[in-house]
């Protein structure tokens, strides 16, 4: 069946161009074939004029934090990129931008022999920006298309303020959107010749490509996530088989491992959020599991985050927070912060705080922290910051170097909670004024916290031997 409407917007005036040699899929954030609704909609414009799809993928040096974390999560999901679409008839390029004084024109170059250009509909990092700034050099149709929410983002034009606000527009709406994607299918296999600037990726070539990109070599890759379509798919099973039925009680101990780990995945557009709720659904179904307090986080809270970003210019701008906040903030802005520490301190984690200390190298380390221990990590960053606006950056940037789900709607969404957004009003201390507080005394009461801390420093461990072995 067509794509939703609801789901496609069209950035240009420039008309569709049929007469050319194919349509032009550009996976910015969606970098999959199951499950992508901007692909099906390139396959339905190639099949009304009979023309092969093109998927275009690339990776450049150029983006803000460029590192060999992020550049290896993101080349070990080309291979299962490949395979599928060959299967499908579906010509790919990717190209692997290594230095800044190779060629940036690639998508250009593509797009004058393309009927359209489809793209992905994401509103944080490089595809907001590329979304609107390329569409008007392009002399041909420029669609994006939202693959990332179950609900499209276009179905709730104004912003929301509570998850209690976006929840019943949602729950009113998921009958018509939650249900399984196409397959894509196209009439014409693209036959052409492949462009020379593509580069063919094996497992083997990653840690040469990566290390000979014009990035940051000094954040190495994960040691607990790896990228790619098979490897999301084998952590679903495994978070449905052992961690959905004991979710809702275990999510916020850390030591449990009961989350689902989808988040870099979600972000790098591995799988989708459509995907995995269909699979909660029916596996809960079957096995007698009450399943909504995961799909709460997953599609009610997930889904408030993009709303966010999508209706503000600047999604980790502490102007975006309510009026309460922005009061808040000016009230407390000179309370002594005792101790406190410098961004590099922070780091390096070099706090008087042990379980600080573990979160924040449980992101130097894995790449992700557990959401509950975020939470507590934000807050006394904001308590140890000489500034409000400060903390902020630092939270940001830490996230958008080392974290895998970082630079994301929901990673600009979690920050500016710890500031109040979408939180409400608390008891008023010292610093944080009417926001929400926590304290390690609470963690430690709630949490196996001794568990968790041994846990990193086996990680730790862990990293010393991958070091001494390169």
């Amino acid at each position: 069946m067509p794509v939703e409407p609801e789901r496609i917007r069209k950035l240009n005036e420039a008309p569709e161009r049929p007469e050319r040699w194919y349509v032009l899929y550009w996976a910015q954030m969606n970098r999959r074939v199951d499950s992508n609704h901007g692909l099906l909609y390139a396959c339905e414009l190639a099949n009304r004029y009979h023309l092969p799809v093109l998927f275009y993928e690339g990776v450049t040096c150029a983006y803000e934090y460029a590192n060999d974390r992020l550049h290896t999560f993101i080349l070990q999901g080309v291979p299962d990129t490949v395979r599928r679409l060959q299967q499908l008839g579906i010509g790919y390029v990717f190209y692997l931008r290594k230095t800044r004084r190779s060629r940036g024109d690639i998508l250009y170059e593509l797009a004058q022999h393309a009927a359209a250009v489809v793209t992905d509909d994401y509103p944080t990092f490089i595809a907001r920006h590329h979304n609107e700034h390329v569409p008007q050099q392009l002399e041909v149709a420029y669609y994006v298309v939202d693959s990332s929410c179950i609900v499209p983002m276009n179905c709730i034009p104004a912003r929301q303020y509570a998850a209690y606000t976006i929840r019943p527009k949602i729950n009113r709406l998921l009958p018509k959107y939650l249900n399984p994607a196409d397959n894509p299918h196209v009439k014409q296999r693209f036959a052409a010749k492949t462009p020379d600037i593509h580069l063919e990726v094996s497992e083997a070539d990653i840690p040469s490509l990566v290390s000979s990109s014009e990035i940051d070599h000094s954040v190495p890759p994960s040691l607990s996530f790896r990228g790619g379509r098979s490897t999301a798919e084998k952590l679903l099973r495994h978070f449905l088989q052992h961690n959905l039925g004991r979710f809702a009680e275990a999510r916020n101990e850390p030591s449990e491992h009961a989350t689902s780990h989808m988040s870099p995945y979600l972000h790098f557009g591995q799988i989708s959020s459509l995907e995995i709720a269909l699979a909660v659904q029916k596996y809960a179904r079957d096995h007698n599991i009450n399943a909504d307090a995961y799909l709460e986080e997953l599609i009610v809270r997930r889904e408030l985050a993009f709303n966010y970003a999508r209706h503000v210019e600047e999604p980790g701008d502490l102007k975006n927070l309510p009026a309460w906040c922005q009061e808040n903030m000016q009230k407390h802005a000179g309370d002594k912060r005792d101790p406190a520490y410098t961004a590099e301190q922070m780091e390096r984690a070099e706090t008087y705080d042990e379980l600080w200390n573990a979160t924040q190298k449980e992101m130097l380390l894995r790449g992700k922290i557990h959401g509950y221990y975020r939470m507590y990590w934000g807050k006394k960053i904001i308590e140890w910051s000489p500034t409000y606006e400060e903390a902020a950056k630092l939270m940001i940037d830490l996230h958008g170097r080392y974290a895998l789900d970082g630079r994301d709607p929901n990673t600009y969404t979690n920050i500016l909670w710890c500031f109040g957004l979408h939180d409400r009003p608390w008891p008023e201390r010292s610093i944080f004024g009417k926001m929400r507080f926590l304290s390690l005394e609470g963690m430690k009461r709630k949490t196996d916290a001794r568990a968790y801390i041994e846990e990193i420093r086996a990680l730790e461990r862990e990293r010393e031997d991958v070091t001494k072995v390169v």
